[in-house]
């Protein structure tokens, strides 16, 4: 089992004109310590479940471009991108940029989104749920087109594109593997058994069902269930002095018997460099061998 870092917060103690050098000595310290992939949230306010809306939130792909240069191992995503925040091929563009710089690191996190706030805060359109799912299995399908051979033209309901030239093109062939996150039964989970090479879920009690249906949906769509990533957020957290290190590896174990390969999640004390240097040497060397 792999242990992912994700950064869902840049409220830190001495302010934003220390951010980039923290940030950076944060991304060097969890991949010198092991840690598989590094992730940002794609939000543009804070979500209520870390902190006040009004608290510092970094644009998701330049804060990736970022960690890219001060990374050399870890893969790199968002957990993941709402599909309405920008243009197919825009965000297509800004992954390949991504993957090339990185030398090939670059995940397509997305999903069908639902932070209207900041939407509307913004001034971004926030669709109907049923329009984003649609919008959603539509930017998949440009961006599979888009990281092939075949230029277009592309004709959906929400693009018209005439040619579909992507230059240089990614380096992760046949393309830059593809995260769909979320849970829904009938229409998420269809979407990553037809597309996706990972998923991300929740770690709630109904993970066993979550997985049963993407195994059924695999079925219906003749695709190897085995093929897919299974990916689960879960908070890193083993305590101010590591008394919670055993706790998390029992917890990492129980999902590693369900079936996942990784664990996504926050470190509570980022950007606390000795925190995830203790995830590395006491967390990561047992659950990789789970």
């Amino acid at each position: 089992m792999k242990v992912g870092l994700q950064i869902p917060n840049f409220t830190w103690p001495n302010g934003p004109a220390a951010l980039g050098p923290e940030l950076a000595a944060v991304a060097r310290t969890a991949d010198q310590a092991g840690f598989e992939y590094v992730a940002v949230m794609d939000h543009f306010f804070q979500i209520g479940a870390v902190g006040p809306v009004e608290n510092d939130m970094l644009e998701a792909y330049t804060a990736l471009g970022f960690l890219a240069a001060h990374t050399e191992r870890a893969k790199l995503f968002t957990l993941v991108t709402g599909v309405h925040y920008r243009e197919p091929g825009l965000l297509a563009k800004a992954m390949t940029t991504l993957d090339v710089l990185s030398g090939g690191r670059a995940i397509m996190g997305i999903g069908a989104g639902w932070n209207e706030e900041e939407s509307r805060g913004l001034g971004f359109a926030f669709p109907p749920v049923a329009e984003r799912f649609e919008r959603l299995e539509e930017t998949l399908r440009y961006l599979l087109q888009m990281w092939s051979d075949d230029e277009g033209p592309f004709e959906g309901r929400f693009t018209q594109a005439t040619r579909l030239l992507n230059s240089p093109q990614s380096l992760s062939r046949p393309h830059p593997p593809i995260m769909i996150g979320g849970g829904g039964e009938k229409k998420t989970l269809r979407l990553v058994a037809q597309y996706a090479d990972l998923c991300n879920l929740f770690d709630t009690p109904d993970l066993p069902r979550k997985l049963d249906v993407l195994r059924q949906h695999c079925d219906d769509v003749g695709r190897d269930y085995d093929e897919i990533t299974k990916t689960v957020y879960q908070v890193l957290d083993v305590g101010p002095n590591g008394e919670r290190t055993q706790q998390l590896i029992d917890r990492l174990g129980r999902l590693a018997d369900l079936g996942f390969d990784a664990a996504v999640g926050s470190a509570p004390s980022v950007p606390r460099l000795d925190e995830l240097e203790r995830i590395g040497a006491d967390v990561i060397p047992i659950v990789e061998k789970l």
